[in-house]
């Protein structure tokens, strides 16, 4: 137990470190005088870089449980938030604006491209949520969510052949993931969505808990088998689309860090494995975005992610 406390207390003033670091990171040299006098220097710091770093957090913390969960849900180690095809609904609407959009002369702005991607990630999340109610096993309903996936991603193939450069390179820009794209406008709008997710991750502990050995153990021990997995699929789609919709595609984040608590803690238990993803999972993101802002030009947020997830993900295929 005294263990566990202090790994939280590490990763927990770790994670304070970080976004003090990545407040202080980017092309302008801010002082640290400027958090209490008014001017360009303050505005920059309050104004984009913190809402930016709190972005990080709220995106690692998301990505990871909602990866968590879809990994207990199916017992699949390489599953991740995007297995139900929430995100690639959401990439869907973003290039249905993107494209279409353009062609018929409609305004592309940031505001109209989250609300196409809240509106792509809804529609595949309610089609998920069907579904659920209608099979009885989570393998068919895998299948199905991988599926939903595919069509969407064949779809947004389709109107990437007919599109014109202007609006593929908009549209590939925004498919690299970023975190800059949430003001404290937007934050007004994610964070509720990511309380509400986060909320019914937690209650959902002790099912989780008993999913893990199986279905059958499961409701051996009184555990609502159908109603938990809707639960755990409307959970995912809350903190997995409304990442995917304001910060666009963040890969590999949800597939590692879960595998990572797990080693770190010694546990599978979700009391301990769900904070455990909340904290890793903003640590790495916090440390993804100072990276990204310590570059000459800014990198995409989703490549430097890719390099810290994907080796874990290798190792774990290997190991198994």
């Amino acid at each position: 137990m005294r263990r566990e406390i202090l790994i939280f207390a590490i990763l927990s003033l770790l994670m304070v470190a970080l976004l003090a670091a990545d407040m202080f990171t980017g092309a302008a040299s801010v002082p640290f005088s400027a958090l209490w006098t008014e001017g360009i220097a303050h505005s920059i710091l309050i104004g984009i870089r913190l809402p930016r770093a709190i972005t990080a957090i709220l995106a690692g913390a998301a990505l990871s449980v909602s990866g968590l969960l879809m990994q207990t849900l199916f017992r699949n180690p390489l599953a991740g938030p995007s297995v139900l095809g929430v995100s690639s609904g959401a990439t869907l609407g973003v290039a249905l604006l993107v494209f279409l959009g353009s062609a018929i002369g409609f305004s592309v702005s940031s505001a109209a491209t989250v609300l196409f991607a809240i509106i792509g990630a809804t529609l595949v999340l309610l089609l998920s949520l069907a579904v659920s109610a209608k099979v009885r096993d989570n393998v068919t309903l895998l299948i199905v969510g991988m599926m939903i996936g595919a069509i969407a991603s064949a779809l947004v193939n389709v109107l990437q052949n007919f599109a014109d450069p202007d609006s593929l390179k908009l549209f590939i820009t925004w498919t690299l993931g970023s975190l800059s794209a949430v003001g404290w406008g937007e934050m007004v709008v994610l964070l509720p969505v990511w309380v509400v997710g986060m909320i019914l991750a937690v209650v959902l502990v002790k099912a989780l808990n008993g999913l893990q050995l199986g279905e059958d153990y499961a409701t051996t021990i009184g555990v609502p088998v159908k109603a938990v997995r809707t639960t755990i699929i409307l959970a995912t789609g809350l903190l997995a689309g409304g990442i995917t919709a304001f910060c666009g595609p963040i890969s590999f984040v949800g597939v590692a860090i879960p595998h990572l608590a797990r080693g770190l803690f010694r546990t599978s238990n979700h009391r301990i494995s769900i904070p455990a993803s909340i904290l890793l999972g903003a640590d790495l993101l916090l440390l993804c975005d100072i990276i990204c802002c310590s570059a000459t030009y800014p990198l995409p947020i989703s490549t430097i992610s890719a390099l810290f997830g994907a080796p874990v993900v290798m190792y774990v295929v290997m190991k198994r």
